[in-house]
């Protein structure tokens, strides 16, 4: 990370004194307080000045959209609106093509002015949400006082940054529980706010199937009603649900003015049992092992049957015909219409857990499946397990959830897609895995990926390090699943989430582990908790772990 250390500690010390929830870090010898900023940025320069003071006559010009994004932060953030109009000491927000990478963004503050930059919209976003994380209540003039009887101030600095990686995703699963659209919107909120760009909808699954088709009616009408444990979803009185097309178009635009685009999954051959609800002749007899039996035991549930709806936790059981050229009518129907419906370059095929399928079918379908959704014109993507298929169509992405310390096999299996001229997109369960109990918390989750997984383990590990043999050109980006056997509400989502999607969104965005003075866990931990204030105004219910030390107002 570029750092410079101003015009003398002393005087970097003296502006950091001025500012709140601020983070030390070690600069030259010297310890200088920066404002917290989480993804920590590539480069950042605390000021000798005094800060901006932000009031209700502030002025913000420049981009529009930018400006709106900027005001509904500042109206959670402070209790006030930022004024419109075009006086010389304000809020400038500009788009200033060719000025970096993309989705880059330079910020400079003083006491007169704050000037944001983008390279793109994307950036000028991602910009105001840093400046959002930058608006603190100056402690010196306001003390505890509310709305526009409150001091607030952003701090004198200059930030210059853009993301290391180009693919930074979160996940979301509505197939075993469904959430309805503004959960949805609400969790693309949240994401954006960490710079996250890539909305992956997990839409189908043994328990349900969540998006309607036209050229596949059947599936919603007798495969979306149920859930795990036969649970509703919060403001839904029945379990199950699904997306009509308009509600999918909906999240796709709104993702979209947050500069998102959405990755939807139809997870296949295994995790089909849906698909079988409605399409009986294109499903295998259910497969039970022994291990699905100790599952069951553990989590409760019966055991799946053909022709009825499935609502335990057990995996691996289901199976498409992936002999019967029905099969493939079905997965061209399928992908064709969602990839009309799809703007964005990816759609998700799974691949995973196939466990009921040989490998020779499992071979046979993945190059199959793959090679139907290159030829849609997008850019197939599965999880690591479909690395092990020859066949499988040039450029297809692969996504990594193996552990930290990769088992046996799985390594070679996913730098099969960099060998095959795609790259990867890294979500190492025992990290990411947001859905993942905490060590001391809520009831919430499960513990089958290593877990419990603190917030440390959710950030101390470096995606260079997770691939044997694969370096960042190797690597698309990272992605934090929230997979959702025990969630059920938004709230939930929340406090699975929150902060350690945060750890996620750091090691996506960020410069690599070693690279940058902020890149530690001592420096995030301090940082993600100086964001306490911001989330809790923008009604983030986020889950307050005695391993962060929360700055509360």
């Amino acid at each position: 990370m570029k750092r410079r250390r101003g015009r003398t500690a002393a005087a970097a010390l003296l502006a950091a004194s001025l500012l709140a929830g601020c983070a030390p870090v070690a600069q030259n010898g010297d310890t200088v307080s920066l404002p917290a900023v989480v993804p920590a940025p590539a480069s950042i320069e605390a000021g000798s000045g005094a800060p901006f003071r932000l009031t209700p006559d502030t002025t913000v010009t420049g981009e529009a959209d930018a400006a709106a994004t900027l005001a509904a932060i500042v109206e959670a953030r402070a209790g006030f609106t930022p004024a419109k109009g075009g006086r010389e000491s304000g809020i400038d927000l500009r788009i200033v093509p060719g000025s970096g990478a993309p989705e880059s963004y330079r910020i400079a503050v003083d006491e007169a002015s704050v000037v944001v930059t983008g390279a793109d919209a994307a950036g000028l976003f991602y910009g105001v949400q840093t400046l959002g994380q930058l608006i603190a209540r100056n402690s010196a003039g306001g003390g505890q006082q509310e709305g526009e009887d409150a001091e607030w101030t952003v701090p004198a600095v200059t930030i210059e940054d853009a993301p290391r990686f180009a693919y930074r995703g979160a996940m979301l699963d509505v197939a075993r529980h469904f959430h309805p659209l503004e959960t949805v919107k609400g969790y693309i909120d949240r994401a954006a706010s960490l710079k996250l760009n890539a909305l992956h909808l997990h839409l189908t699954d043994d328990q349900g199937w969540r998006i309607q088709l036209d050229s596949r009616p059947e599936l919603t009408e007798r495969a979306s009603g149920t859930s795990v444990g036969g649970d509703s979803t919060e403001g839904q009185g029945t379990p199950g649900g699904f997306f009509t097309k308009a509600g999918y178009r909906e999240i796709v635009e709104y993702a979209a003015s947050r500069h998102m685009i959405v990755v939807p999954e139809i997870d296949m051959p295994g995790h089909t049992h849906a698909v079988g609800l409605a399409y009986p002749e294109l499903a295998e007899e259910p497969t039970i092992s022994d291990h699905m039996r100790e599952i069951i035991r553990d989590y409760g549930g019966e055991e799946p049957r053909p022709g009825v709806p499935y609502e335990g936790m057990a995996v691996g059981f289901s199976s498409l015909k992936t002999r019967d050229e029905a099969t493939y009518d079905f997965v061209a129907d399928v992908f064709g219409e969602l990839a009309a419906m799809t703007p964005g370059p990816y759609l998700h095929f799974g691949g995973d857990e196939s466990l009921s399928t040989t490998d020779e079918d499992f071979a046979v379908f993945v190059a199959r499946a793959s090679e139907i959704i290159a030829d849609l014109g997008k850019t197939p993507v599965a999880w690591h397990e479909a690395g092990a298929a020859a066949g499988l169509a040039d450029t297809t992405i692969g996504q990594y959830w193996g552990y930290l310390t990769a088992q046996e096999g799985v390594s070679a299996r996913a730098r099969a897609f960099v060998d095959n001229g795609g790259q990867l997109i890294l979500s190492p369960a025992d990290a990411i895995y947001l859905d993942m109990k905490y060590p001391n918390g809520p009831e919430l989750g499960l513990t089958w990926a290593n877990g419990p997984t603190s917030i440390e383990r959710a950030y101390t590990w470096e995606p260079s390090d997770i691939v044997d043999g694969i370096d960042d050109s190797g690597i698309l980006g990272v992605e934090a699943p929230l997979w959702t056997e025990t969630i059920r509400t938004a709230a939930d989502i929340d406090t699975m989430a929150f902060p350690r999607a945060a750890a996620a969104a750091e090691a996506a965005w960020s410069p690599a582990t070693g690279a940058s003075d902020l890149r530690t866990w001592a420096s995030f931990r301090e940082r993600v908790g100086a964001l306490g204030p911001l989330w809790t105004s923008m009604g983030i219910g986020f889950h307050p772990s005695d391993e962060i030390p929360w700055v509360t107002e």
